[in-house]
């Protein structure tokens, strides 16, 4: 257990927090939250002793093995699988003694530490190793590539993988899924819920916390409270406590209010499909989710686009990809105002390539395009925190987009994004991730765009930040379309998903949850291939055909299941355009007007039961299709 016992800590001149008291129990998973900045990451440098308390006490059981993932990572040649295997420190330190045993021709000694090996799974640890990093992303060829031949993202997915190796009794993962697709999200997940020892996670990713975390230790105002539960149940417990302050209720009502218009645009279609379902039930917490975060620091809102086309983009059999050799073809996308798309598919599937095409940064091989007169982009990708004007401070960023604005008017827009003070003006040179990502998000918003293109935003924001930008994004008036492992934030701002997947752009129609299930039984076919891989029982060349059919076999059976689809969405705005007669039709019943014409009421009555029996007739046949669905989606 980890026991903490009036515990201080300061750092410089602040308390971060004090007088915390509580213990966390073997094999408990804590997610450990707070604004950016309370002291969570000195919290895991107190686990590991890097940092000492300067009241009070934190004790841990002796010889507790503590794994955590390197923030650095040396250009090795070492290859990516041996790099992982590093992970396990015993498994190295006895194959290191058996080659010295070996050289000097100890039997007996040599017997010793073959027992040693086999009790800790040493004879399997490549095969391991290679499901690590094949859950991570890694392909087979890339497992015997130099570590050195890797871009920073995917050297914290090996340094992830060494910590995850570790056979250990404590897991220290900060912020974990940064640098991971959403698939990779996903399999992590799966991982951590397995670990048998004690989990302290830091992560914004309210899914993330939810489907691992057994407790919470929040970090707010200098304290730091232990609730049991996951993130959802630490939301709701918050809430009720906030909500009994009468300016908090307020607040929160004005909250609420804002988020309502959103919520009621779906629910007529929750009966229709399972992903506007999954959408009403998550729809339906977020006013609770809005209580929980009524102190936030951030609020802001996209302001109403100057022009707003209907159609502001077309693509027509669009090949997409670089140096002229696709890896996209036949893609088929419009956009519409209102039009809110999520991009799901592996890393390197070609999401982020799609959303460069239509952000205009890179030109497509070949296809027919239609762009609004009228539009005006707003492209928010990783790379342009590094394009920043680091000498400039936020306001100067401002004036460059807007010269005449006034000064008070842009820094109170600034205020919604928690810039105050000498933060307005000082450099951004200095500033965290988190804090650039946010001036990146408010220099979007205030160029009132029509057309929203997001890869991957959530990274470097806190779960206030991710709040108050899924609340903003829920007012927007134009087109989005999103790349994200933040599967909380896919649910509350997209309608619809593209499947981005063996060289396909594809509907899909399902929700995430059965999203995750394709892909835990695509994983497990692949890690099936891996085990004959690692273990020599076939060549590698084959297995790699094995899963490139398997990859076109899944598209071609999509290709076969676009009619059905089609005729799923048909009938869905046909139950729209019924269900608003039906309305139309009980608003004239609703008055009293209507039972002072005996004529005029028979033929409203008869309408009526027409307009009902044709719904019903139309639901039963929608019922069908959504099941002949289900029986063929794998």
């Amino acid at each position: 257990m980890i026991n903490f016992t009036n515990v201080a800590l300061r750092r410089g001149g602040k308390i971060l927090f004090e007088k915390v008291t509580f213990t966390i129990h073997q094999g408990q998973r804590v997610g450990v939250t707070g604004v950016n900045g309370c002291g969570k990451s000195s919290l895991f440098a107190m686990v590991r002793d890097q940092l000492h308390s300067d009241v009070g006490e934190l004790t841990l059981p002796p010889g507790q093995v503590i794994a955590h993932v390197a923030q650095e990572t040396p250009a090795l040649d070492r290859s990516a699988i041996d790099y992982a295997i590093d992970g396990d420190v015993e498994l190295r330190t006895i194959e290191a003694e058996l080659a010295e045993a070996e050289k000097v021709d100890d039997g007996n000694r040599q017997a010793q530490l073959h027992a040693r090996l086999e009790s800790v799974d040493g004879y399997t640890c490549r095969s391991r190793a290679a499901r690590l990093l094949h859950g991570l992303g890694f392909t087979t060829a890339q497992e015997a590539s130099p570590v050195k031949s890797f871009s920073g993202g995917w050297r914290m997915r090996l340094n992830l993988a060494q910590a995850l190796m570790c056979r250990s009794d404590i897991l220290l993962l900060d912020e974990p899924t940064n640098h991971l697709d959403l698939d990779a999200v996903m399999w992590l997940q799966a991982w951590l819920s397995q670990y048998q020892g004690t989990l302290l996670l830091i992560s914004h990713d309210r899914d993330f916390l939810d489907d691992v975390t057994t407790h919470i230790a929040h970090v707010e105002q200098g304290g730091i409270e232990l609730y049991t539960g996951n993130y959802s149940a630490f939301e709701k417990r918050r809430a009720e406590r906030l909500a009994q302050q009468q300016s908090a209720y307020i607040k929160q009502q004005e909250e609420i209010a804002h988020i309502h218009s959103f919520v009621t645009r779906f629910k007529a279609k929750a009966s229709k499909a399972k992903q506007a379902q999954s959408r009403l039930k998550t729809l339906e917490r977020m006013e609770m989710i809005s209580a929980a975060h009524i102190d936030s620091p951030f609020h802001f809102t996209f302001l109403e686009p100057e022009k707003l086309p209907h159609m502001l983009f077309q693509m027509r059999d669009a090949e997409i990809g670089y140096g002229g050799k696709p890896i996209l073809a036949n893609v088929k996308l419009e956009l519409a105002s209102g039009d809110r798309v999520g991009l799901l598919g592996a890393n390197g599937a070609g999401k982020s390539t799609l959303i460069k095409v239509l952000a205009d940064t890179l030109e497509p091989v070949s296809g027919d395009f239609t762009r609004a007169q009228d539009l005006r982009i707003g492209y928010f990708a990783q790379h342009q925190l590094e394009q920043l004007h680091l000498d400039e401070s936020p306001l100067e960023h401002l004036l460059r987009l807007d010269p005449r604005a006034r000064d008070q008017e842009l820094r109170d827009f600034l205020g919604g994004f928690a810039f105050h003070g000498d933060k307005v003006t000082d450099p951004v040179e200095p500033f965290s991730g988190g804090e650039k990502a946010r001036l990146v998000l408010a220099m979007l918003v205030y160029q009132r765009p029509n057309l929203l293109l997001l890869d991957e935003p959530t990274n470097h924001l806190d779960l206030e930040m991710r709040h108050a930008l899924s609340v903003a994004l829920q007012g927007f008036e134009g087109a989005l379309v999103m790349i994200s492992h933040d599967r909380h934030m896919l649910r509350s701002v997209t309608d619809r998903w593209l499947w981005v997947d063996g060289g396909c752009v594809t509907p899909f129609d399902g929700d995430l949850e059965s999203y995750r299930q394709q892909m835990i039984a695509r994983r497990e076919a692949d890690e099936s291939d891996v085990a004959l891989l690692t273990t020599g029982d076939e060549p590698g060349v084959n297995s790699q055909v094995t899963r490139k059919a398997r990859r076109q076999q899944d598209a071609e059976q999509r290709r076969a299941l676009k009619p059905l689809q089609n005729r799923l969405k048909k009938m869905e705005q046909q139950m729209d355009k019924l269900n608003s007669q039906k309305e139309a039709i009980e608003a004239q019943l609703a008055g009293s007007e209507i039972y002072d014409d005996a004529d005029g009421l028979k033929e409203v009555l008869a309408k009526q039961v027409a307009v009902s029996n044709e719904l019903d007739e139309v639901e039963s046949e929608w019922m069908d299709v959504s099941e002949q669905l289900e029986v063929f989606t794998p």
